[in-house]
This record gives structure tokens, sequence and C-alpha cells, in this order.
């Protein structure tokens, strides 16, 4: 009887606790698999290895190397991406799009995501305006379910 007490209480503190991740992945894997400080280091969108992999916020991230695993593990929210990973342009639009690795930004050392190129011309054309509405939007946004 003691141990069925046990059992209950760790599996009501774990569903108290568990969080949903914020953050946009395929099949648990962050950014699809590109490296998030490779945005910042080599201004491009670098596909992480399995080997160089790290779980945070219940997602797991890719990264090209040991160097840049140890970066993100420092400071994962200097790397991770705004709004979730969600499209950016999306989100200053009140709605989550799911992103390209390749169609990104990096404004005030921040890194933005965008569905596709297409997109991510449009945002560049008014980023500062997009990025507050995209914060205000944020706030509801992240909480709700894809």
């Amino acid at each position: 009887m003691k141990h069925l007490f046990t059992i209950t209480l760790f599996v009501i503190s774990v569903g108290v606790f568990a969080q949903d991740t914020q953050y946009f992945n395929k099949k648990g894997v962050a950014i699809n698999g590109y490296d998030p400080v490779a945005y910042f280091t080599d201004n491009a969108a670098v596909e992480g290895a399995t080997q160089f992999s790290y779980e945070w916020q219940g997602t797991k991230w890719l990264f090209k190397s040991q160097k840049n695993l140890d970066s993100f593990k420092a400071t994962p929210e200097k790397y991770a991406p705004q709004f979730g990973g969600y499209c950016a342009y999306g989100v200053s639009e009140n709605h989550k799009s799911p992103t390209e690795g390749a169609a990104f930004t990096i404004v005030d050392d921040k890194l933005y995501l965008n569905y596709n190129m297409q997109v991510r011309e449009m945002w560049r054309k008014d980023t500062q305006d997009l990025i507050a509405k995209g914060r205000s939007n944020w706030t509801v946004l992240k909480n709700k379910k894809d």
C-alpha cells in the first residue's frame, strides 16, 4: 500500500511539473536539426549532428561541433530562436507557423526564423514593427496548442 501511495504521488507530481515544449520541433528536434549557434558564428543555417545533441526545454537540439554544443549549454536563451522557433512573421500576425532552417534573420543578437525565404523577405521589410507585434502576440500565443 505504501508503494502504491508513493507511485501515485510521483505520477501526480510529474503531471503538475510537466510542461509542453514552447519550441517548434519536428519529431522532437528543434530547428529541423540545424545548429542554433551556427546562425551566429557562421551566419548560416548549418545542419547539426546527432552525436552533438542536447535536450533543453523538452526538445532535442543538434550542433555541428562540441564547441557549439558547449556554447548553447552555457547560455541557451542567447541562441534559441525567438517566438519558440515558430515563424516570426506568422507570430506577428497572431498565429503559429512552422519554419524553414535557411529562412533566418538575426536582429539585435536575436535569432528569428521564417516559414520560407519568400516570407523572410516580407519580414525583413519591417522587422522592428513586426518584432514588437510578435512580442505582444507571443505572450498569449505561446500557450496555445499547435
